[in-house]
């Protein structure tokens, strides 16, 4: 069996029984980052084998994590927080499990991107995840044109480095619509501004930025 599991996106305590039985039960645990994945697994007493598995050695990790699969044993992947698979890496594992006919199980939990949204106070019935947008100023700028016409809530992820930038792309492409900036989820310095976009770019011109940001922008209807 292959399990996603949720872990933590901030506070330690944001996990679920059943993701500590899955962690206890794996024979292999593939984790994004050994070593924060470790820190979890020793706070809470687990002892199990680790497995790297992350973006830059997914294409190799894949037939291996898949050899042990098909050898019956019962790995759990993790990322370094949250949901496995959301911006994240996951899905070509679950893509070549359900291909070889391997059971795929999910033992569910914390999710940024949900938590953001709700908290935002921006409408939820309808939202697109964005992800990560490019890097570079133009092709960003494009990015975020093909969303510009969307009537539902728009959620990026951006880095600290380049959060302010997103901003002011944003609010070039959108308008001054409404929006909020999520940082540090469930952390001690756990952070959500709402504001129209033009003075979160005030806001964050001079402030020290760090840890991970999610921006949330109005659909084009309000």
């Amino acid at each position: 069996m292959l399990y996603l599991v949720a872990t933590p996106i901030g506070h330690l305590d944001d996990i679920t029984l059943r993701a500590l039985e899955v962690l206890r039960g794996a024979d292999i645990v593939l984790s994004e980052d050994t070593r924060r994945t470790g820190r979890l697994l020793k706070h809470y007493g687990i002892s199990a084998r680790q497995m790297a598995y992350h973006e830059h050695n997914e294409q190799r990790a894949v037939p291996r994590a898949l050899a042990a699969l098909q050898q019956g044993q019962d790995l759990a992947l993790v990322t370094d927080a949250g949901t496995p698979g959301i911006a994240d890496p996951g899905y070509r594992l679950v893509q070549a499990a359900i291909q070889a006919e391997i059971p795929v199980s999910m033992a569910p939990g914390p999710s940024a991107l949900i938590m953001a949204l709700v908290l935002s106070g921006l409408p939820v019935h309808r939202f697109t995840f964005c992800g990560f947008p490019p890097r570079k100023p133009a092709a960003r700028h494009r990015y975020l044109e093909a969303d510009a016409e969307r009537d539902d809530t728009l959620i990026y992820f951006e880095s600290p480095h380049r959060v302010h930038g997103l901003i002011a792309a944003a609010l070039e492409v959108f308008g001054d619509r409404r929006a909020a900036l999520v940082n540090d989820l469930t952390k001690l310095h756990e952070r959500v501004d709402r504001n129209r976009l033009s003075l979160l770019l005030e806001e964050t011109r001079d402030r020290r930025l760090r840890g991970e940001f999610i921006l949330l922008v109005e659909g084009q209807s309000g």
